[in-house]
């Protein structure tokens, strides 16, 4: 079961409990016990190869892009078939996730931990991919996790109902509330966030408009939802990730984020 699991919405007691089990925790492997991988959903809208980087970024208000370690430096020979990559038009939102594992991890481990977590995703539960864009250790190291290239817009599996048009970046650790927060850590975040959305023009201080794809959201598929350009997965989702610690350091990393840009 998922650790600090929130109130049940009332629309899953209609829902048989296989179900909703498989929607909101399941369990990791026996190998790598302690990493457990909250419920974030998949949203199956289809899309073409997005714009790259340089056809997408905007005069003015850019980042640079951080230092990113590509997949397969944790990947290693875990690959398992998977389905075209699949693309939104650009990236408007930027949700925040921990992945609710252990924090007292060396961060030449973190690469090790990446593959546990692709291998309970893409491996025990036959998703596509790992579900998250990127992701951060403790350390302040950014890993880009689904495959597709990191400068473009590629739809993930990280916040169920707004997946399309949307990048995940998740803090390695579990950052419930009382739990310290690494400041490279959410340098990096920052860091992330606002390169990617300065690819659409987007000040990470603002707020967005995203339509929900899946009535399992907290938004009926079809309806629009407002958000913070930066923003935590318990802001679309039932789920208490990205933990309170973490969001608590949201405005921080808007602000941090929305400098990086360049604006006041």
């Amino acid at each position: 079961m998922c650790a600090h699991r929130p109130a049940r919405p009332p629309f899953l007691t209609r829902i048989p409990r296989r179900l909703r089990v498989a929607l909101t925790c399941v369990p990791g492997l026996a190998a790598v016990a302690g990493l457990v991988l909250c419920g974030v959903g998949i949203d199956r809208t289809a899309g073409g190869p997005g714009p790259s980087a340089a056809a997408r970024a905007t005069v003015g208000h850019t980042a640079p892009r951080p230092p990113v370690v590509p997949r397969e430096r944790w990947l290693g020979d875990a690959s398992v078939t998977q389905a075209p990559t699949r693309y939104a038009d650009r990236v408007s939102a930027v949700f925040v996730h921990h992945t609710d594992s252990p924090n007292d991890y060396d961060c030449a481990d973190a690469p090790r931990i990446i593959q546990s977590l692709y291998t309970g995703q893409a491996g025990v539960r036959h998703w596509d991919d790992i579900g998250y864009n990127f992701l951060v250790d403790r350390c302040g190291t950014v890993y880009e996790g689904r495959a597709g290239g990191p400068d473009r817009p590629v739809v993930g599996a990280h916040t169920q109902g707004f997946n399309v048009g949307t990048t995940g970046i998740a803090a390695l650790g579990t950052f419930t509330a009382g739990m310290a927060v690494p400041r490279a850590m959410t340098d990096a975040i920052a860091a992330v966030a606002a390169w990617k959305l300065g690819l659409s023009g987007i000040d990470p201080r603002a707020p967005v408009r995203l339509v929900s794809t899946n009535s399992l959201s907290r938004y009926p598929a079809g309806t629009r939802g407002t958000f913070t350009a930066v923003s935590g997965h318990t802001d679309g989702y039932w789920t208490a990730c990205p933990g309170a610690a973490l969001m608590a350091r949201l405005p921080g990393i808007r602000h941090q984020a929305a400098r990086l840009q360049g604006r006041r």
